[in-house]
């Protein structure tokens, strides 16, 4: 897990709850560092620095693409 690089910052889990669900289609090594913490305490995200989805190293470049497009501003994938 040390090796996983992060790819981007959220602050709180409905931001990115699409986004998982793609990069698991997608087989993308992958975890959401303070998931969990910001899931019990949604106050204490900026505290800890949001929550960060960290990728493996070897999965990197189609992480980057899969976020880029979900990141679009036509995109429909978006929840807000």
């Amino acid at each position: 897990m040390k090796d996983f690089v992060t790819l981007a910052i959220f602050t709180y889990p409905h931001e990115f709850a699409v986004l998982k669900l793609l990069l698991d289609k997608a087989h993308i090594k992958h975890f959401f560092q303070n998931e969990t913490m910001v899931g019990v305490f949604p106050f204490y995200s900026n505290a800890l620095g949001g929550i960060h989805l960290k990728v493996h190293p070897a999965d990197i470049t189609r992480a980057k693409e899969i976020l880029d497009s979900f990141n679009e501003t036509s995109s429909p994938l978006k929840i807000v």
